[in-house]
């Protein structure tokens, strides 16, 4: 909109009372100055097109947090027990199902870690772009996917409810956007019992529980 200052509204208005018929009344000097000035404004106005204008006039429309998202994280028990059940898509189901079968025997702290390499995954171009796509990636070929409950041979029965809970806020938290701060970029990890060649070449970055946690090498990614 046009902006008029106050000094140059008050001096305009001054100097047609100045120069105005004697007949006219200050007041109707006024009202005639006032009503030239909001034509003017309305001109102006009406020379911007709709959709800019709308634009301009609209209220931002604030972005909200769901209801149910924590605004601060921690890596405890408590903090977990503190939320409420987790439920999502299928990709929240394949997220809170690894968790369960590759780490519910970790911390809290292991548990993160583990799916922290998975979304580090989806990210990557070395790797599909979906939770599920990551996870199952190699399924059907016994012991050559990339996370052995997938093609281990054993039914993948969750048996213990009160573990998947917990997993599945972990999953549901990370899904959702909780900062990735515990393995610095890890794409790979494995127990500490064992000892794969491939551990030799990549850089570890993090060593949380029973795991030891790994980036993969710039040079050996695919694109």
């Amino acid at each position: 909109m046009l902006k008029w200052g106050r000094g140059l509204l008050v001096a305009a208005v001054t100097s047609f009372v100045a120069f105005a018929p004697a007949t006219l009344s200050a007041n109707e000097v006024l009202e005639s100055r006032l009503a030239a000035l909001l034509g003017q404004e309305s001109e102006a106005l009406s020379a911007i097109p709709d959709r800019r204008l709308a634009a301009l006039t609209s209220v931002p429309i604030p972005v909200e947090r769901a209801a149910s998202a924590p605004t601060e994280f921690d890596y405890t028990n408590d903090f977990l027990a503190s939320l409420p059940a987790a439920s999502g898509d299928s990709h929240w189901q394949c997220l809170a199902e690894a968790l369960y079968f590759e780490a519910r025997g970790e911390s809290t702290r292991g548990i993160f870690a583990v799916g922290e390499v998975i979304l580090n995954r989806v990210d990557s171009a070395s790797y599909p772009d979906s939770i599920c796509g990551v996870i199952n990636q190699g399924t059907g070929r016994k012991y050559q996917c990339q996370f052995t409950y997938t093609c281990d041979g054993y039914a993948e029965n969750i048996n213990e409810p009160r573990a998947f809970q917990k997993v599945g806020k972990v999953a549901r938290l990370l899904i959702d956007g909780m900062p990735r701060e515990l393995t610095d970029g890890a794409t790979h990890y494995h127990t500490k019992s064992v000892n794969p060649s491939w551990a030799r070449r990549f850089p570890r970055t993090a060593s949380i529980g029973y795991h030891y946690f790994y980036r993969q090498p710039t040079q050996q990614a695919r694109n």
